[in-house]
């Protein structure tokens, strides 16, 4: 583990300046370095690293994130507490720190400035246990990604109400509603306020990358809130993309909804092929609605690179779906009222099913 902690400071060293040539537009570059960052941190921090090694570590990985220059490993500062692995490494590294970012706080405006080690500098107080140190040393007009350490610090103090007023004080255009929410929300968890965290902070603390996996963050956070109470809310949060909700339906079993749901706006078409395939034999009712809606959304001209082969991996589950119920002669009507009608200009629904519809 200490060989893989000094592997992972090696590459935190390096990838900036690898990576500082590359055209970066799209963003996935970062995201990329984000998720490694987020991946290593751990591995430094719970290395069994002597207090001379993880020195050396702390000041090798300072240094390239003084020379970041993108920057591309900025967030680092975050876990910098983390990475002290201990509150006296924390406590040293704060004080080493503290002059500086008092300085880059300061009201003299011949004074005030940048300071790449503030973040680092409360973070570091934080894992140290300083609260009160953060409380009087970052100023009002500071920025979020500071001011949340005030925030968390009132909250690690017991002052949670607290806590919560100054996060809310802090929205403001520049300001991370998704961060503020997740301050509040485990404020109030902390103090035993479950419903009132689900009401005023879950859904919007909880957001992630996909609709599936917010979803899945809130459930597993409020494990006695039914499955389908949960997917309403979340559902009522996004109107116009009810659709986009199916896999979360279909994911906590909710079948009926999950139609009901893609019934309503457009849902991918291959995720819906693929729950078809999926459930041929243990859901087939929900196979046939899941077939039939990945082929009336391909009719409509939605997904993206959709092929002949998308297209007939739903016709093919939901038909074996219908045969398997008794239904073939039925389903195939409609499958063919479907390719009939598709508003699409090169009738590319007709074309690709005609020889099993006889059109």
């Amino acid at each position: 583990s200490v060989l893989a902690a000094e592997g992972a400071v090696l590459f935190l060293e390096r990838v900036s300046p690898a990576l500082e040539h590359v055209d970066s537009s799209s963003g996935s570059i970062g995201t990329a370095v984000n998720n490694a960052i987020a991946e290593l941190v751990p591995v430094i921090a719970d290395a069994p690293a002597d207090d001379k090694t993880r020195e050396a570590w702390l000041e090798r990985l300072f240094e390239a994130h003084a020379a970041d220059q993108i920057p591309y490993i900025e967030r680092l500062a975050d876990d910098w507490g983390e990475l002290c692995a201990s509150k006296e490494v924390a406590s040293r590294w704060a004080d080493r720190l503290l002059g500086i970012t008092e300085m880059a706080f300061s009201q003299d405006k011949t004074l005030r400035g940048h300071f790449h080690g503030t973040t680092a500098c409360l973070t570091a107080l934080y894992r140290a246990a300083r609260f009160d140190e953060i409380v009087a040393l970052v100023p009002r007009d500071a920025i979020w990604s500071y001011k949340r350490w005030v925030a968390k610090a009132l909250a690690a103090k017991g002052l949670r109400l607290e806590a919560i007023e100054y996060a809310e004080a802090s929205r403001s255009p520049w300001a991370s509603d998704r961060d503020i929410d997740a301050i509040c929300e485990d404020a109030l968890l902390a103090s035993g306020m479950i419903e009132e965290a689900y009401e005023r902070y879950s859904l919007g603390a909880n957001r992630r990358a996909t609709y599936l996996a917010t979803f899945r963050a809130v459930a597993d956070k409020y494990p006695h809130k039914p499955a389908a109470t949960v997917l309403g809310d979340l559902v009522k949060t996004t109107p116009g993309d009810e659709g986009k909700w199916f896999a979360a339906a279909k994911d906590a079993g909710l079948y009926d909804e999950a139609i009901e749901l893609a019934k309503r706006t457009p849902c991918d078409p291959k995720t819906l092929a693929r729950a078809a395939r999926d459930h041929v034999e243990e859901k087939p009712a929900f196979a046939i609605g899941a077939g039939l809606l990945a082929l009336y959304w391909i009719g409509q001209g939605f997904g993206y690179d959709i092929t002949s082969s998308h297209v007939l991996e739903a016709y093919r589950a939901l038909m074996s779906a219908a045969e398997s119920m008794g239904i073939g002669t039925e389903t195939t009507a409609r499958v063919r009222e479907i390719a009939v009608t598709a508003p699409s200009p090169d009738r590319f629904l007709a074309r690709v099913l005609g020889r099993e519809l006889r059109l």
